[in-house]
C-alpha cells in the first residue's frame, strides 16, 4: 500500500534496472521517494526492480530509454509528463539521476571510433541532452545528481575513452549547478570506485585477480559493493545535503591514495 503524499519526492534513475541505478532506486524508495527508473532492453529486470518499490511502500513506474539515442529524448519526456499525470497527478519531478552507462575497455591504441562514439554517445551527450529536456519537468529546489567515475582522477590503461568521457561530465557538473542556481537546482557528480557488479561484464565482481589488485589499492582494503553507492547517492538527494553544490564526491573506499 502507497503512502505516497503530494509532497512525496519523484526521482528519475536512469539505467534503474540492474546495477548501481537498481541500488540507488532501492534506497531512494526507503528514503521516502517514489522512482521513476528508466532500462534500455530489460523490461522484466525493470518490472521487478517497480515491484520491489512498491513492496516498500512507494510507487514506481519503469519507462524504456536508449540514454545513447538523443533523437528519442523528446518523445521520452513526453513519456514521463504523462506517468506524472497518470501515477501521481502530478506536473514535475524533484531528483534526476543519471546513472545509465556503459564500460569498454581497449586501448588508446585500440579503441575504435564507433567504441567512442557509443561512449560520449551515452556518458557525455546522452547526459546533456537528457538533461536538458527533462529540466522544464523537474521541480525547482530539486537536485542533479551525475555519475563520474574514479578513473576520472586515476589512469588505468584500457580506459581513455572512458575516463575522458567522465571528466567531462564532471566539468559539466560544474557548468550544470551554476546555470541551475537561480531555479535552487544543485547538481553534483559522483564518482565510485571499483564496484562489484554487472558492469564491464562483471570483471571487478568475477576476477580473483582483478577484485584482489583492488582491494590491495584500496584505504580500507576491500572492493565496494552496490550498497556503498546506492546509498551515498539516496544520502545526497536527502535535505540534510541542500546545500552541498557543485561538487565531486569520490566513493571509492580511498583507491589509489
Amino acid at each position: 500500500m502507497s503512502t505516497s503524499t503530494p509532497n512525496t519526492p519523484i526521482a528519475l534513475v536512469t539505467g534503474g534496472s540492474r546495477g548501481l541505478g537498481k541500488n540507488t532506486a532501492l534506497h531512494l524508495a526507503k528514503n521516502g521517494s517514489d522512482v521513476i527508473l528508466t532500462y534500455r532492453s530489460q523490461a522484466a529486470e525493470a518490472q521487478a526492480v517497480v515491484d520491489q518499490i512498491t513492496a516498500l511502500g512507494r510507487r514506481a513506474v519503469a519507462l524504456q530509454l536508449d540514454t545513447g539515442d538523443s533523437t528519442s529524448f523528446a518523445d521520452f519526456a513526453a513519456q514521463v509528463k504523462a506517468a506524472l499525470a497518470s501515477t501521481w497527478q502530478r506536473e514535475r519531478f524533484d531528483h534526476l539521476v543519471n546513472n545509465a552507462g556503459v564500460g569498454i575497455h581497449a586501448s588508446l591504441m585500440e579503441t575504435t571510433e564507433a567504441q567512442f562514439d557509443t561512449l560520449m554517445n551515452i556518458h557525455l551527450k546522452g547526459v546533456f541532452f537528457l538533461t536538458q529536456k527533462l529540466l522544464p519537468l523537474m521541480n525547482d529546489g530539486g537536485r542533479i545528481v551525475n555519475l563520474s567515475s574514479g578513473l576520472a582522477r586515476f589512469a588505468l590503461p584500457g580506459y581513455a575513452a572512458y575516463g575522458a568521457m567522465k571528466g567531462a561530465i564532471e566539468t559539466l557538473t560544474r557548468y550544470m549547478a551554476k546555470e541551475l542556481g537561480p531555479r535552487g537546482i544543485a547538481v553534483n557528480v559522483v564518482a565510485p570506485g571499483a564496484i562489484e557488479t554487472d558492469f564491464g561484464g562483471g570483471a571487478v565482481r568475477d576476477n580473483a585477480q582483478l577484485n584482489a589488485f583492488v582491494a590491495a589499492n584500496t584505504a580500507l582494503g576491500r572492493t565496494g559493493v552496490p550498497d556503498d553507492i546506492g546509498a551515498m547517492i539516496a544520502s545526497l538527494l536527502t535535505p540534510a545535503n541542500r546545500w552541498v553544490n557543485a561538487q565531486r564526491i569520490e566513493a571509492s573506499g580511498g583507491m589509489f591514495l
